[in-house]
């Protein structure tokens, strides 16, 4: 037998984020995760296969799972048995809120409630190991998956990390070690973990608990070198890339990237200089366009930034949380109740305004993208949100987010010079932006007139 299935229908379709549970999971150890040409890890084929390509089953990309797994819906059924609510875009949760650590706050990406919650379950003898990303010990690479088994450790994973990462290795570490894991990760990996606990009862019982990071794409490896490269650095000789340097002095959105250059010397850019990143899709994979769960729906629970007022005004920085399970939410009021927490209750309409624009694109415009991916042979898997008729002027903006994805890293990975990508990439850009602002313009008119008739 082969790998062909995943590479055949997920590798070869551009369906991969490179999670790594398919190589964790190939019991004949065929598959390794490597880096490729545009800075996504995906499967490699090392050797020949002599199981029934069952890898497949565990990839959050499958475009023919179980009817039981067969989307987050059903998945969060079997494991998310708890909460008390239900919305279709948020998904299963006991409680919403807006808050921060008062520990952890300044030296995390956002509020720090992700490490306040991991500290708390090691002390608690909830579990002993967290897997989540920090620096590298590689030479060849900035971030990794690694394993903390202390709150030393674990405090050196603090803050967010836009750059790829893969389980592969440190899932196989599962089995090997005594104790119980919590583990870290964005939508499509956490989906992995889930489906790896439906066929191996073995890691459902060590995984105890998954933080959800709520994610606007996985980012290639080109996009820290472009980081770099603006910031002055070469893009192919700088150290310790910190994606959200905090002005505590400002607003939330008021952020910036920094490096180590090679002399040593730090080069730092404020974001709003190097413009948007995320609504234009710059060096993004393309399997993140036929994601719809904007808010890690399978973990006990998701944590990501509050863009909108009043906290997107304070640049200490602000977590929303949705809590999935019985034991996330004992945790954060837990934490109240000791005065380790400052959260308060987010209203449903507020928390979805905190990420429209996310809905907005791997919602509304699901169905254009995945019609457009089947037209050329591509079967993407089964999806909740791919049943609405977007407008002439959406479906433009959806094109040239796709054409701008695919370009940013053609052109990168051709020449890395900031200068030089800026300036090929300016045309897209603009007509994007044009029409994007058209677009918004668009949708005031159409809130004002709504307004004035009801």
């Amino acid at each position: 037998m082969s790998c062909s299935k995943i590479i055949d229908s997920v590798v070869k379709k551009d369906l991969c984020t490179g999670c790594g549970l398919c190589a964790s999971a190939c019991s004949s150890k065929s598959l390794r995760m490597k880096l490729n040409e545009y800075g996504f890890y995906t499967p490699v084929k090392i050797k020949e296969c002599k199981d029934d390509c069952t890898c497949i089953n565990v990839c959050p990309f499958n475009p023919n799972p179980e009817s039981v797994v067969k989307t987050e819906n059903e998945i969060a059924d079997l494991f998310l048995k708890e909460n008390t609510h239900e919305h279709p875009k948020i998904g299963h949760y006991i409680g919403l809120y807006a808050g921060h650590s008062i520990k952890h706050r300044l030296t995390s990406s956002s509020g720090g409630i992700a490490t306040y919650l991991l500290t708390e379950l090691l002390r608690k003898g909830i579990i002993q190991h967290v897997i989540s990303v920090k620096e590298s010990e590689s030479d060849n690479l900035h971030y990794e998956y690694s394993i903390s088994s202390s709150e030393e450790q674990l405090n050196a994973a603090a803050k967010t990390k836009y750059y790829p990462v893969t389980l592969e290795n440190v899932l196989k570490k599962i089995q090997e070690l005594e104790g119980n894991f919590a583990i870290v990760g964005v939508a499509c990996f956490i989906k992995g973990i889930r489906l790896a606990q439906y066929y191996d009862p073995t890691l459902k019982q060590k995984i105890k608990f998954l933080i959800g990071i709520i994610c606007g794409g996985i980012k290639s490896t080109f996009f820290a070198e472009y980081l770099a490269s603006k910031a002055s650095a070469s893009p192919l000789e700088y150290k310790k890339p910190d994606f959200r340097v905090k002005d505590i002095n400002s607003t939330a959105h008021n952020y910036a990237f920094s490096c180590i250059d090679k002399t040593g010397e730090q080069k730092i850019i404020k974001m709003w200089k190097v413009g948007d990143m995320w609504g234009t899709g710059l060096f993004k994979a393309n399997a993140c366009d036929f994601c719809d769960d904007v808010t890690t729906e399978l973990a006990d629970i998701s944590l990501g930034d509050a863009w909108l007022e009043p906290y997107s005004n304070d640049g200490k920085g602000t977590n929303v949380i949705v809590t999935r399970s019985i034991l996330a939410e004992n945790l954060l009021q837990d934490g109240v109740l000791k005065n380790e927490l400052d959260i308060s209750i987010l209203p449903q309409e507020q928390f979805l305004a905190s990420q429209q624009g996310s809905y907005n694109h791997r919602h509304a415009g699901l169905l254009y993208r995945k019609n457009k991916a089947l037209s050329k042979g591509v079967n993407v898997p089964p999806k909740r949100f791919d049943n609405s008729n977007i407008s002439l002027l959406l479906k433009l903006i959806q094109q040239m987010r796709m054409i701008t994805r695919k370009r940013s890293l053609e052109i990168w990975a051709e020449q890395k010079d900031s200068f030089v990508f800026d300036k090929k990439m300016y045309n897209n850009l603009f007509i994007l932006r044009k029409l994007t602002r058209l677009n918004h313009i668009q949708r005031g008119i159409i809130k004002r007139i709504k307004k004035v008739i009801s």
